[in-house]
């Protein structure tokens, strides 16, 4: 099977043309991150964006920017509290556009974190996530930028709809495609399923996965459903938000409590940051294909740029690479 850098350059060349002058847009070098998560109703988002933060402070990414693709008014302040307990204060935070997915938890775990860390981020205003995709995406290097998105595709998909902007003079199909090198999605089942993600916000996911400009690689809901970590976050004494947002969950988010929670958004985080075959197969190219009711199929018969991943190793194994990342807590 043909390496998965090599095939997302290939993919990349293709995509923008082989003229020179493009193809020396094209360099290796640290990701740039812009992560679009709903950050609840479920909780592997306190795993996912503890992870993000841990790549980059090993130095391994840099994250640009985080947005909520959930509009609950607790959503966007949540990202900002790991943001500051991770000493980045000043990184963008976006809220989820009007019309996106509007919920979160029962047991209320976003609510108890800001209360608990950061209660004046309550009364606090976020701009637009699609004002900071457009801000963000037009300083960025052509070529440059991966966006990770673990929730609900209203956000992208509004980015693609948006119009030249103060930021930038190109439209949003046109300024993704200049700007972005890959998109890395938590969503989808494969090779058909019905899922979370691409199924409440059903006519976004369309929109997105259809107008697409550039690569996509997906992690599918049985990549993260048979990965299970967070009871050695949730065990460990501390008062930070990881560690209070694995406890809390572990004995409140169902009736019973768990040991441990399925890895969904994490997978997404680890393999648009790491060489995602060191921990998977890749499988593609073909098109991911959406249904007006969410239902998605793979149809590997038409190269649309799409790819996803399956699994290569015991589930423990990607278990413990992601539960050390994890645990990763800032200095």
């Amino acid at each position: 099977m043909m390496n998965y850098s090599l095939i997302l350059f290939l993919s990349v060349l293709l995509l923008q043309g082989c003229d020179s002058e493009k193809s020396a847009t094209i360099t290796e070098h640290t990701p740039e991150i812009i992560f679009d998560t709903d950050m609840g109703p479920d909780y592997d988002d306190v795993g996912a964006i503890a992870v993000l933060h841990a790549l980059a402070d090993s130095g391994e990414c840099e994250i640009l920017a985080t947005v909520a693709s959930d509009a609950h008014p607790s959503i966007a302040p949540t990202i900002e509290v790991f943001n500051r307990y991770f000493g980045r204060d000043s990184l963008p935070v976006g809220a989820a556009i009007p019309g996106a997915p509007d919920f979160t938890a029962a047991n209320g775990w976003n609510d108890t974190l800001i209360n608990n860390f950061a209660p004046d981020l309550r009364m606090k205003s976020y701009p637009s996530a699609v004002n900071v995709y457009r801000r963000i995406l037009a300083g960025q290097p052509d070529n440059s930028v991966t966006i990770v998105t673990v929730g609900f595709l209203s956000n992208i998909s509004a980015l693609l709809d948006s119009q030249p902007d103060e930021y930038s003079e190109l439209n949003g199909v046109d300024l993704v495609k200049a700007k972005v090198k890959q998109l890395v999605a938590m969503a989808g089942g494969f090779p058909e399923g019905g899922e979370f993600n691409v199924n409440q916000h059903a006519a976004a996911s369309i929109n997105t996965f259809d107008k697409w400009p550039k690569p996509i690689l997906f992690s599918g809901f049985e990549i993260g459903s048979k990965i299970f970590t967070g009871g050695k976050a949730g065990a460990r004494t501390g008062n930070d938000p990881v560690t209070k947002g694995y406890a809390y969950n572990l004995k409140t988010y169902t009736k019973d409590g768990e040991s441990n929670r399925q890895s969904w958004d994490q997978t997404a985080v680890l393999v648009a940051v790491r060489n995602p075959s060191d921990y998977f197969y890749v499988n593609g190219p073909g098109k991911f294909e959406v249904r007006e009711d969410g239902y998605n199929t793979w149809n590997p018969t038409v190269d649309a740029g799409h790819y996803f991943i399956s699994h290569k190793y015991p589930y423990d194994h990607i278990a413990e690479a992601i539960e050390m990342l994890m645990l990763h807590q800032p200095r």
